[in-house]
């Protein structure tokens, strides 16, 4: 089976040949890896990531303002002197409640849809599960707009302002989306954290009130076009797991065994949900041995992938302080079936 096939047959549960994964890293991880085993790729060579992508390009103001200060193409400005994969929002696009100062770029702009036919076709040719990307789709679009500690009180005490930015940010990817399932892909990804280690940000009666309806309006533009649908979400958010059922989603991760018990969930959803994750990066990666590692891996290889129904990785982008020789014996295990 190719890779985009074993993710087919997981995503209808059915088993695979073999179960599917995906590796990503952190700058300091990926600069880790290259000075434990050195530079010259051969422990990159060893990974066989089963997911490719496919983007629109970014709007005009997408832009470096400074070395560490970097703008998004909504006007977003992120401070990456700490975290050089995200940064710190360090603005306010919309310091009140109103939006007469809300951009957005041009959804149906020519230059954001620039060669992504070539690209799309191109991904479609790789053997790997082609995704459409909309990261910052909806929760974290708003609270990086807004301020998340505005947009907690707006829920609050301005709902119908919230609902107001919450649809205009909904349109804005329903248009994107639209005109990206036209081209060859799987699936449509979303990235839009609701958790802290603990639980739902807003909690669960804000999140069906102001996140549910519109996630169900974005999640039916794949449906409807045949697509697969999978989302990012970190956290403690499991308890939304049926409504996200219900509302169509096909793949949920980070599946964080840190705030939930990854083996109790597939005994619980596996039969309608599929994972992607499950790998701990806060405490077998940084703090386990290789050894350890190893019988973690197999272990969900054997039970949460029996049956289909998982695509088997890191809990999240590796983090700096996972160690090499974990991380090898993650892939190397894995590689193993």
């Amino acid at each position: 089976m190719t890779n985009k096939e074993r993710v087919y047959a997981t995503l209808r549960h059915q088993q695979p040949d073999k179960i599917p994964y995906e590796v990503g890293f952190t700058q300091k991880a990926w600069a880790a890896m290259n000075a434990h085993f050195g530079d010259d790729d051969t422990w990159l060579k060893q990974i066989d990531n089963c997911f490719g992508g496919v983007m629109t390009i970014p709007g005009p103001k997408d832009q470096w303002l400074s070395d560490a200060l970097w703008q998004d193409e909504f006007g977003v400005q992120w401070d990456r002197s700490i975290d050089r994969d995200i940064g710190n929002v360090c603005n306010l696009v919309l310091p009140d409640r109103n939006l007469d100062r809300l951009e957005f770029p041009d959804p149906t702009s020519p230059a954001k849809w620039e060669g992504f036919g070539e690209r799309a076709a191109a991904a479609a040719e790789t053997g790997l599960f082609v995704q459409f990307s909309i990261g910052f789709s909806l929760f974290e679009r708003a609270w990086t707009l807004r301020g998340m500690e505005n947009l907690f009180m707006d829920m609050v005490e301005a709902p119908e302002f919230v609902d107001e930015l919450l649809d205009a940010i909904c349109d804005y990817n329903v248009a994107i989306m639209r005109q990206a399932v036209k081209y060859p892909m799987d699936a449509i990804h979303f990235g839009d954290d609701w958790g802290s280690q603990r639980g739902l940000l807003m909690g669960r009666k804000l999140w069906e009130r102001f996140l549910m309806p519109r996630l169900a309006r974005q999640y039916a533009v794949g449906k409807e076009a045949g697509r697969f649908v999978t989302i990012h979400s970190c956290g403690k958010v499991q308890e939304v797991f049926p409504q996200l059922i219900e509302i169509g989603l096909d793949l949920f991760n980070p599946f964080q065994p840190e705030v939930m018990d990854v083996y109790e969930m597939k005994r619980q959803h596996g039969q309608r949900l599929s994972f992607w994750g499950g790998v701990s990066t806060q405490r077998l990666l940084p703090y386990g041995t290789p050894d350890e590692v190893r019988r973690e891996v197999r272990r969900l290889i054997a039970e949460v992938g029996k049956d289909g129904g998982y695509v088997l990785s890191p809990a999240h982008a590796i983090p700096g302080d996972a160690k090499p020789e974990n991380i090898l014996a993650m892939i190397e295990t894995v590689n193993d079936q």
